[in-house]
């Protein structure tokens, strides 16, 4: 099940969740692995922790990405190959790991990740959360020659691209959650 939620405090509020039949630890030590990501993310190629104890908060990751060409088209969005660098914010085992993009200073932003957990009888309900309240550095400059209506169109899209990415993720995530894939 995927939700989207929009008000003025948020650019993007989105959350999609489905079961999983494993015990919570089991799936916090898969989601919590950030490296591995690339097994589950519709972006992430990989990567790998650059500061502190991996996965636990205040450690840094730096994730490889890749973007197809068609993904939003007419918008001036990075294509190809690039890396971001993100701040773990939240760790708790067995509960809930979540992160925040860094901007090009290493500065925190307003666009948190998160994973979470729920026991439920058979195996738990896998939660994939993200937020964006300000407009992060990346957003700022793909929209800022924009018009309203441009800027309207693109938040419009682009939201429909994170509900679409987000379930696919949950999906794969569950697989190599029960599968071990």
């Amino acid at each position: 099940m995927t939700t989207k939620e929009t008000n003025e405090d948020f650019l993007f509020r989105v959350e999609t969740s489905d079961f999983v039949a494993v015990d919570p630890e089991v799936a916090y030590a898969v989601f919590s692995d950030l490296p591995r990501s690339h097994q589950w993310s519709e972006e992430c190629t990989g990567g790998e922790w650059v500061s502190g104890d991996p996965a636990t908060v205040g450690a840094v990751f730096r994730g490889h990405n890749y973007r197809r060409e068609d993904v939003v088209s007419w918008a001036p969005v990075v294509r190809g190959r690039w890396s971001t660098e993100a701040e773990v914010v939240e760790a708790r085992s067995g509960r809930m790991f979540a992160w925040a993009m860094r901007d090009s200073l290493g500065r925190r932003q307003d666009s948190v990740w998160e994973f979470s957990v729920d026991p439920v009888e058979g195996g738990s309900v896998l939660t994939h959360r993200f937020r964006m309240g300000r407009p992060t550095e990346g957003i700022g400059k793909i929209t800022s020659e924009m018009d309203a209506e441009e800027r309207r169109r693109f938040f419009v899209e682009w939201g429909e691209k994170l509900e679409s990415d987000m379930a696919a993720t949950v999906a794969r995530l569950k697989d190599v959650i029960e599968n071990g894939n």
